[in-house]
C-alpha cells in the first residue's frame, strides 16, 4: 500500500465520514453525497486497473483501504467496494468490448453495479434459483425476483443469475443496464447494522438486452470467482471496525474509574485490549495473504481459466470466516466494556456491534463457509462430487 494513498484515504475518511456518523446510521438516503466526493478525490473503485483513470490498486493494498474507511463508517465502505465481485466478473469472463463500455463507464462517473443472485426461497442453495433468462432471437429475456441486492437502485449495470428457460441445468450471468424497462425495486430492505448501505429486493419483467450480454461460461463459477474479492474485502471490514472498538474503548477507558483508578491501568482491561489488538493484528494479515493470493493469479497468464478452474480460494474463504467469528469477538468485548451503555443506541459502540455481525453473514455465513472448506478441500479429492 502506497502511503500516499492510504494517508488520502484517511483524511477522507475523516473529513467526510467521521464527522457525520450519527447521519450515516440513520439510513440514508443512496447514493451518499460523500460517495460523489470520493469519486471528485480520485478514490471511488480504486481497484480498477489504472488504466481506466483509477487509483489502480491491487486488492492486497485495498485491505488497507476498506480498513481506513471502515474505521469511520462499514456502512459506506460496503457500499463503495462491493462493485468489485461485478467488475471482477466482467474483467474475467465478458467479451473485452463488453467489459471496457462498462467498465469505463463506472470508472469515469464513480459509479456502482448490483448483483442479483439470491433469491427468498434458494437462500444460499443458488442451484436452486428460479429466476430465467430465455433467448428471443438475437436476444435475452429475463424474469425472476430477487432478494438481497446492494447498490441496485444507484447502479450503472446489473448482473443477474438466471438459468436457462432452454435447459434448466444452465447458469447464466447476464448484464443488465440499470435503465433495461422491467427492472422493479420491489422493497429496500431496512437493515439493523450497515446503514450506510443500500440493500433492495428487486423484480425482473421481462428485461430484454443482446445475447451478447451474457457472460462467458457457468454463471455460477463465474460467481464464485467474483466473490474471492468481495469476501476478502467484506472481511477487512471487521478490521477497520475493530480498530475503532480498541479507540473509543481506550478513550472510555481514560476517563473512567474504577476502585478508585483510571479502567485504562486496570489488568483486566489491559488483558481484553491486548486480545483485542491480537485479533486486530490476525485478521489483517490473513485478509492480506488471501488477496496476495487473489492479485497473483489475476497477474497470472489466465486468471480466468485459472479461477474458473479453482472457483473459491481456501484463502478467501478462511478470511472471511475468521473475521466474522474474531470481529464479533471484539464487538463482544467492546460493548461488555460499557456496561449498560454498550446496549444502547445512545453510544457508537452499539453500531460498531451491529455493522460488525454483518461480516459473518453477508454472502456466506459460517455454516455456508464451512461446508465450503470441507467440501472443496477437507474432503480428499477422488471423494469430492
Amino acid at each position: 500500500m502506497t502511503s500516499e494513498l492510504i494517508n488520502r484515504v484517511r483524511r477522507f475518511a475523516e473529513t467526510e465520514l467521521l464527522s457525520k456518523e450519527n447521519w450515516f446510521d440513520s439510513r440514508p438516503e443512496t447514493p451518499v453525497p460523500a460517495s460523489s466526493t470520493l469519486h471528485a478525490a480520485g478514490l471511488a473503485n480504486w481497484w480498477l486497473p489504472a488504466e481506466y483513470g483509477t487509483a489502480g490498486a491491487s486488492l492486497t493494498e485495498s485491505v488497507d483501504v476498506v480498513s481506513a474507511l471502515s474505521y469511520a463508517d462499514a456502512g459506506f465502505a460496503f457500499s463503495s467496494f462491493l462493485s468489485v465481485l461485478g467488475t471482477t466478473m466482467l474483467r474475467l469472463f465478458a467479451e473485452p468490448v463488453l467489459a471496457t463500455e462498462h467498465l469505463s463507464r463506472m470508472a469515469r462517473g464513480g459509479g456502482f453495479c448490483g448483483i442479483l443472485a439470491s433469491e427468498e426461497e434458494a437462500g444460499s442453495e443458488l442451484g436452486r434459483i428460479t429466476t430465467s433468462y430465455a433467448t428471443v432471437g438475437g436476444d435475452l429475456v429475463l424474469n425472476g425476483d430477487k432478494y438481497f441486492s446492494t447498490n441496485t437502485d444507484a447502479a450503472d449495470f446489473l448482473l443477474v443469475l438466471a438459468r436457462s428457460a432452454e435447459d434448466e441445468s444452465n447458469f447464466g450471468m447476464v448484464l443488465l443496464p440499470r435503465d433495461t424497462p422491467g427492472i422493479e425495486i420491489a422493497k429496500r430492505w431496512d437493515m439493523i447494522g450497515m446503514r450506510g448501505s443500500a440493500t433492495y429486493q428487486v423484480r425482473l419483467t421481462d428485461c430484454t438486452v443482446p445475447a451478447a450480454n451474457l457472460l462467458r461460461g457457468n454463471g455460477l463459477r463465474n460467481l464464485e470467482a467474483g466473490l474471492n474479492a468481495s469476501r476478502i474485502l467484506i472481511a477487512s471490514t471487521a478490521i477497520g471496525i475493530a480498530r475503532r472498538v480498541r479507540d473509543i474503548s481506550m478513550e472510555y477507558a481514560a476517563g473512567k474509574q474504577v476502585k478508585g483508578a483510571a479502567l485504562s491501568s486496570n489488568a483486566v482491561f489491559a488483558g481484553k485490549l491486548g486480545q483485542i489488538e491480537m485479533h486486530i493484528d490476525v485478521m489483517r494479515n490473513q485478509c492480506r495473504s488471501a488477496a496476495a493470493e487473489f492479485d497473483a493469479v489475476m497477474a497470472s497468464n489466465d486468471p480466468a481459466g485459472t479461477f474458473y478452474r479453482t472457483g473459491t480460494i481456501r484463502s478467501a474463504l478462511a478470511a472471511k470466516m475468521f473475521c466474522g467469528q474474531a470481529g464479533w469477538a471484539v464487538a463482544t468485548t467492546g460493548s461488555e466494556m460499557f456496561g449498560g451503555l454498550g446496549y444502547t443506541h445512545d453510544h457508537l459502540i452499539g453500531k460498531l456491534v451491529r455493522d460488525l455481525r454483518y461480516v459473518g453473514l453477508v454472502e456466506g455465513g459460517d455454516d455456508v463457509i464451512r461446508d465450503l472448506l470441507y467440501t472443496r478441500y477437507v474432503i480428499p479429492m477422488a471423494r469430492r462430487l
